[in-house]
């Protein structure tokens, strides 16, 4: 494996691992709001379900993101894994 290399220069714009947390909590969210419009829906007939751009903001995650590093002096480093 000395010689592979990311295809494309891309990567996420802080030192954050992962957002898994964040998407954990938006997710619960989602489930929740779903369960109680479900709930109401006995007594109403017409209820649009959410999705989860409705419950969560993902400009409040901790991954900002990503940047592309094509083009700038970082790009061979930013391709080695």
């Amino acid at each position: 494996m000395s010689r592979s290399f990311k295809k494309h220069p891309i990567t996420g714009m802080t030192c954050a691992e992962s957002e898994k947390k964040d998407k954990e909590i938006a997710n619960r969210k989602l489930r929740r709001k779903t369960k109680k419009m479900i709930f109401d829906m006995i007594q109403k007939d017409d209820v649009v379900l959410p999705v989860v751009k409705d419950t969560s903001d993902i400009w409040s995650f901790n991954k900002d993101g990503k940047v592309n590093w094509k083009g700038s002096e970082y790009e061979v480093k930013a391709k080695r894994k």
